[in-house]
């Protein structure tokens, strides 16, 4: 029964891909409730999920557009994450439509965020994972154009983070991007790695640790999917914590020094 009520409600929401994740989400409570099992709420977790990926490909197709034209180092940014993702023909299908609808002039983002926000939220984990992603995306063609940072802006004040925290998320991203091929023992390199942290050089070892910790357990995958990540994004966002994790080694090396 949950099955066809889970398939039904995703296909009105989110169509063709709402429509596969309510399927899962009723087989997977049409079985606790055969087992007896009321422990957890497997479609209020899918509805999150659906949620995250629609309000992700819909700000992407808006930011790639927010300069006026849509640049072929962002479409193939967002073809690489549709294969991060391994997303079959048809899934690729709905993101692909669902750039489209954020990349068309026309379209208020608005509806989309306050939407994400009565679902998403309570959950501080899946606002910060969401505003990095699209960060990223708007760095994919080497810089932050000013039409793209304005959307930015306004994206996070939707998500509760104001003009100074969207500013330190920024430089957060960016410079743990700088981690991603491992880290080098340079001058500027170690300024990154402060900077991917959110510390400076005059921070104590206390609030350098505590700042690793609390960017570690932001991109725990046990906790984003908890709440509601979809399982195909745990693999970049452990991607993000070793950049992390470099960052913090480099700092941990030049204070034992």
């Amino acid at each position: 029964m949950f099955k066809l009520i889970g398939a039904i409600v995703g296909f009105l929401f989110f169509g063709f891909f709402g429509t596969l994740l309510g399927l899962f989400a009723g087989s997977v409570i049409d079985r606790m409730r055969a087992l007896g099992s009321g422990a957890m709420n497997p479609m209020k977790n899918t509805i999150r999920q659906a949620i995250f990926l629609e309000t992700l490909f819909v700000s992407m197709g808006k930011l790639a557009k927010a300069d006026g034209q849509v640049s072929q180092s962002e479409i193939e940014h967002v073809e690489q994450f549709m294969q991060k993702l391994g997303m079959i023909a048809e899934h690729r299908q709905q993101a692909i439509a669902l750039f489209r609808r954020g990349a068309d002039p026309a379209f208020d983002i608005e509806p989309t965020l306050e939407r994400f926000m009565a679902v998403c939220g309570q959950t501080r984990n899946l606002k910060e994972v969401l505003l990095a992603y699209l960060i990223v995306m708007a760095l994919a063609d080497g810089h932050l154009h000013p039409d793209e940072e304005a959307l930015l802006t306004g994206i996070a004040g939707h998500l509760g983070f104001g003009p100074a925290a969207f500013r330190q998320m920024v430089e957060m991203v960016l410079n743990q991007s700088h981690f991603a091929g491992g880290q080098a023992n340079t001058a500027s390199a170690l300024d990154d790695a402060y900077k991917a942290l959110g510390v400076t050089k005059d921070s104590s070892d206390a609030e350098i640790k505590r700042a690793y910790r609390k960017l570690m357990s932001q991109y725990h995958p046990d906790k984003l999917m908890g709440q509601g990540v979809p399982e195909d994004m745990i693999a970049m966002a452990t991607e993000q914590a070793k950049e992390i994790q470099l960052a913090h080694d480099l700092i941990k090396k030049s204070r034992a020094v």
